[in-house]
């Protein structure tokens, strides 16, 4: 049974389901959901790049960031967590950075959340030492050091809501096709938009992720001290809630190519909902979390080096191979480079400036 037929199954067992549901079903079933079915999801073969992808310049500069964190932790033991580490890309090209320093390697752990085993089984064979496997952080004891997320949040399950006389919630139903409903909306996703001080206009479609408020509360619980630093697409709230806004922010991805239509393609497409910025700074600092700075990706690897970095590469390689750091420039600094941001969190660190965060800005 494809997972199309056995969504419209449960509907004709249950009843419609929330958006919220059906998000995770595509994206999460066990056996036939598109980040658990095993398929090759990034780069040229898949249907999407993520910054890691393109040069292993970005893991060595996360890297920089990193080694100058374990500095400010004392040269301590160091742990670093990552979430969803995808093909192991960015784990591969930061430890091979973080190689050259031996004092932090030596006391270095290397932690992947992965739930999806056959995608643990392919992070393992191209990974190396110090790289070990959990399904959840709370099975990873004395973290002390950097929990690190590239592109995760936007793929978390949301609510999809509009606003009419009072706010109401997508729903999906089956009449022949997948259709959508509204139901009036739950008491805690009216309370996450007053809590966040929005009053959404009439009219007004936006996505509510309370599964990212959980997230946070359990790294905020699991980091005994250091950092949180989350890298994704999206918006503080003064930009989330603009006029031009209006209808959303959720998009779909196949193969390279770009939709508006979660009904198309199931299982087989990525579905992604902007992370509003200020949702994760609100609930951090609720949970024992400081924000040390915001920025976009350009300006955080730019505040890192990276000119200087493309620079020398430039001086390694043959005239004709110039394009490449082109596209580089291109990618890191003006495509993915505006449309991601970065957020860095602290716990344990009062007072501590970090390099990449040079041209940080203020939540507005």
């Amino acid at each position: 049974m494809s997972l199309t037929e056995m969504i419209i199954e449960r509907i004709s067992r249950d009843g419609p389901l929330s958006f919220y549901d059906f998000m995770e079903l595509c994206l999460y079933h066990p056996e036939s959901g598109y980040y658990s079915s095993g398929k090759h999801r990034i780069g040229e073969k898949g249907d999407y790049y993520t910054s890691p992808h393109f040069s292993a310049l970005f893991g060595q500069l996360m890297a920089k960031q990193i080694e100058e964190m374990w500095e400010l932790m004392n040269k301590e033991p160091f742990t670093i967590v990552e979430y969803g580490a995808g093909p192991g890309t960015l784990c591969r090209d930061i430890l091979l950075a973080l190689k050259r320093n031996k004092p932090l390697y030596q006391g270095l752990r290397y932690c992947i959340i992965e739930k999806s085993a056959s995608m643990r089984e392919e992070e393992k064979k191209v990974l190396p030492e110090k790289v070990s496997w959990y399904q959840r952080i709370e099975d990873i004891p004395d973290i002390s050091g950097c929990i690190l997320s590239n592109e995760l949040i936007d793929n978390f399950a949301v609510h999809r809501v509009m606003m009419e006389e009072d706010l109401m919630e997508v729903f999906v139903d089956y009449q022949d096709r997948f259709v959508e409903l509204l139901r009036p909306a739950a008491a805690e996703l009216k309370t996450y938009l007053s809590q966040l001080r929005v009053a959404l206009p009439k009219g007004f479609h936006t996505e509510i992720n309370l599964d990212a408020i959980g997230w946070i509360r359990d790294l905020a619980a699991c980091l005994k001290r250091g950092f949180l630093l989350t890298i994704d697409y999206g918006y503080p709230s003064s930009q989330m809630y603009s006029e031009q806004r209006r209808a959303g922010t959720l998009m779909c991805y196949y193969r390279h190519t770009v939709n508006e239509n979660p009904y198309g393609h199931i299982g087989e497409q990525d579905i992604t909902a902007h992370v509003n910025f200020s949702a994760l700074s609100h609930w951090g600092s609720i949970y024992g979390l400081q924000c040390a700075g915001f920025t976009n990706q350009a300006h955080f690897l730019q505040a890192l080096g990276l000119a200087a970095d493309l620079k020398k590469k430039e001086t390694e390689i043959s005239p004709s191979d110039h394009r490449e750091t082109e596209k580089l420039i291109y990618t890191f600094l003006i495509d993915m480079g505006t449309k991601l941001k970065v957020l860095i969190q602290q716990k344990g660190m009062d007072g501590v400036r970090l390099s990449g965060l040079q041209f940080a800005r203020p939540f507005v």
